[in-house]
């Protein structure tokens, strides 16, 4: 068994993740075992190829490639690759990233030393060096209505400022899932992702879950990542509709069908008004009008 499973998706970008690939070996010290699972979630044949050809070339060690039949999702994909893992920690890394410096080894020790965490996230950073947006609020009909500005100023405790650069670790609604970091035994627990979920708020989701086992999450700021936004995931109406639909799966799962349609309510209106002076979101209207159903997911077009 390793110490740490490190897990990625490739999905049509076979470049960003073996540049994760050399930062993972390159960043992680010896002072830890860790394995690597890649889960390519159908891509086109061509950059699945260019995928096998750059392993080939590089030849990491410990590493395992896994081709899905179909795009399962980021969920699938990643629980795709869970089931391969053999490890004591997980670590859930998007491909559009590089470890700017020891993260699994910042991360792993910190569990060790802090067992009442139930997940920890790094601080991530842009290409140019610039501050990234590392923790969130869990969706929730108080969030997608009055804010998140409003959640922060009535309790700063339990919602602390998301645009501010922390130096100490801090407990937090939920960290991205750019990059999760997990005991197995606690993810296990949790029930490991829903598969339901095709894209976004997964890990919303996952951190919800696991606070509900007294396992919270916090951000670790001293392992520190890069984050290329969108680099896995090309923004599109497909991508803006499921969304909608992931965030109102969310909600009916943790706080009803009443709140629900509270909120499904409140998207309506906002769409509504929007779609007079933008058209590009009328389609997006129209999937609210219908109550943005799961089966409308990405997952079920394929």
């Amino acid at each position: 068994m390793k110490d740490v499973a490190v897990i990625l998706i490739n999905y049509n970008s076979s470049n960003h993740s073996i540049n994760c690939l050399k930062s993972i070996y390159e960043k992680t010290s010896d002072a830890i075992s860790f394995e690597v699972i890649i889960t390519d979630n159908n891509s086109e044949i061509a950059d699945f190829q260019n995928l096998e050809k750059q392993l080939r070339l590089h030849n990491f060690p410990n590493l395992t490639l896994i081709r899905n039949t179909t795009n399962t999702g980021f969920g699938g994909g990643n629980m795709t690759g869970f089931e391969k893992s053999n490890a004591k920690y997980i670590c859930f890394l998007n491909n559009d990233t590089i470890l700017l410096n020891d993260c699994l080894s910042i991360l792993k020790n910190y569990l060790d030393e802090h067992p009442q965490v139930g997940i920890a996230g790094a601080q991530a950073y842009t290409a140019d060096g610039s501050f990234l947006i590392s923790l969130d609020h869990f969706a929730s009909p108080t969030r997608e209505i009055l804010g998140r500005k409003f959640l922060e100023l009535s309790n700063s405790k339990k919602y602390p400022k998301r645009k501010k650069l922390y130096s100490k670790p801090l407990q937090v609604n939920f960290v991205p899932g750019s990059l999760l970091f997990l005991k197995t035994e606690d993810f296990l627990q949790s029930g490991g992702f829903d598969t339901n979920i095709f894209l976004y708020y997964e890990e919303t989701d996952l951190c919800i879950r696991l606070l509900k086992i007294g396992k919270p999450a916090y951000l670790v700021p001293d392992a520190k990542f890069m984050h290329f936004h969108g680099g896995s995931t090309e923004r599109s109406l497909a991508i803006k509709k499921e969304l909608k639909i992931s965030l109102l799966y969310v909600i009916n799962k943790h706080y009803g069908k009443f709140s629900r349609q509270i909120v499904l309510l409140f998207l309506i209106q906002k769409y509504f008004f929007s779609s007079i002076f933008k058209s590009k979101n009328r389609p997006i209207l129209a999937l609210l009008l219908k109550g943005a159903p799961i089966t409308e997911s990405m997952k079920y077009k394929q």
